[in-house]
């Protein structure tokens, strides 16, 4: 077994291993969520915009000894020939996609991917009218976003944002510095909110049905102060 990732990795393992079958990662990145699936038995892709995240993902599954076919495209619309019994799309990753077009594109498209009985689960952050109002361009320090990196050490983030209403995207700016080099990387983030009242709206339109929505990790009933939208969709 490949060694746990935290809980956000263990309840997409958990949910991989109900399911069975293959799995399909939209906006899969390095292969956080996918590889520890993999390594559990169960066939895997993993779609991907950008061809750097995908070279960096196929360096890790080698080095761990782990089969996943990854794949570069768009999850606004993508056609892959074959259906899945497990889709998911982690990390708030969805919301890359500003345009509620774009939105509902990439539902359709993994509508059609969805094998008979297959589940697409997606988290999303639950948006904070307060935070949003606070979005002022102000770069102030993270705390929570802190982590520690195998080879810089610890790594503290600082984030500059603003937020764009009639978009319903904050454009930010991250920093993120160690001790000994302050803003190492300096990179742009721009996402979207997904507000609780239009989620169900969209993925309608996609042609899925939202079976269930958690709070947080542990299965928490989704209430306005529940900081995820954890969905749970099926082909309407």
């Amino acid at each position: 077994m490949f060694p746990g990732g935290g809980p956000a990795v263990d309840f997409y393992r958990a949910n991989a291993d109900r399911q069975g079958g293959r799995v399909l990662e939209l906006g899969c990145g390095t292969g956080h969520k996918l590889i520890p699936i993999a390594s559990d038995g169960h066939p895997c892709v993993g779609l991907d915009f950008s061809s750097d995240m995908l070279a960096e993902a196929q360096r890790k599954a080698n080095g761990r000894g782990v089969a996943v076919e990854w794949m570069q495209g768009d999850m606004r619309a993508f056609d892959l020939g074959r259906t899945f019994d497990f889709v998911f799309i982690a990390a708030n990753s969805l919301l890359h996609l500003h345009e509620a077009e774009d939105l509902v594109s990439c539902f359709r498209s993994v509508r059609r991917h969805l094998a008979p009985g297959a589940q697409f689960v997606f988290d999303v952050f639950n948006p904070s009218v307060r935070l949003l109002a606070e979005a002022d361009g102000v770069r102030r320090p993270r705390a929570s976003l802190s982590f520690v990196d195998p080879d810089r050490g610890k790594v503290s983030v600082d984030v500059a944002e603003i937020y764009d209403a009639p978009a319903q995207v904050t454009r930010g700016t991250w920093h993120l510095s160690t001790s000994c080099e302050p803003d190492f990387l300096v990179a742009p983030l721009e996402i979207r909110s997904i507000f609780p009242q239009e989620l169900p709206l969209l993925v309608s339109l996609g042609g899925l049905r939202l079976v269930e929505r958690f709070g947080d990790w542990s299965g928490r009933p989704f209430a306005v102060d529940t900081p995820l939208q954890l969905c749970i969709c099926e082909s309407a």
